[in-house]
């Protein structure tokens, strides 16, 4: 996958684009000294980017979060320094928006911004194991309410169908089916398709644009 400036990812809750996110990051980090990775997703979060705060700081990459990320308060606000993402054109950033039309419209404040410049990619993270998004029809209705609160329209599909540990080879290959027709009823191409690293292996001569993932560790 070729970087823009901005990579954006949203999807239903559970999806699992925080831990997209987080290794997108450490990704960008190998090719880019300036990365920041932004967390938008401020409504009840299963995931947070701010998990891997001890991380990011160690491989220098910088972390704009809610000081409430974490914590029990759930508060639709975001520090000022969010606006650093698109004042400073020498980042490179990850942004991962909240999993409902609510959670999403925080990013509807940044989106003439993010769109003025042009560099960016909204990427809706499909996960069909998921009961809210088991198909391409409950999945197109979750993502017309995020572009919807966000104002910014989707420009490709990421793949991210797990059961977690159960997933299997035979897991992914048989969501591709449903993640194609996704693609054929948006119009949208799928970017790229992601699976544990431990099953990578045995995928990575079947599914094109296959990226292996690490688990992102859970702080409690």
């Amino acid at each position: 996958m070729e970087f823009k400036r901005m990579t954006l990812l949203a999807g239903h809750y559970g999806s699992g684009k925080t831990n997209i996110a987080v290794n997108l990051a450490f990704s960008l980090k190998k090719r880019y000294d300036n990365v920041v990775v932004a967390d938008m997703d401020i409504v009840n979060p299963y995931f947070r980017t701010k998990d891997s705060t001890e991380d990011f700081e160690k491989a220098g990459i910088k972390l704009i979060a809610s000081r409430f990320a974490g914590s029990n308060v759930d508060l639709p606000s975001l520090p000022q320094e969010m606006y650093s993402l698109t004042d400073d054109k020498t980042c490179h950033a990850i942004l991962d928006i909240g999993g409902d039309e609510r959670g999403a419209l925080v990013l509807g404040r940044y989106a003439p911004m993010i769109q003025e410049e042009g560099d960016y990619e909204m990427l809706f993270v499909f996960n069909s194991a998921r009961p809210l998004t088991p198909d391409a029809d409950s999945a197109i209705e979750v993502m017309r309410e995020i572009e919807w609160a966000g104002k910014i329209p989707f420009t490709g599909i990421v793949n991210n169908t797990n059961i977690g540990e159960e997933t299997t080879p035979e897991t992914v290959i048989s969501s591709m089916k449903k993640a194609e027709e996704l693609c054929e009823k948006t119009g949208l191409p799928i970017l790229m398709t992601t699976v544990h690293e431990r099953i990578f292996s045995s995928l990575e001569d079947k599914i094109p644009n296959l990226y292996p993932l690490k688990l992102q560790a859970k702080i409690l």
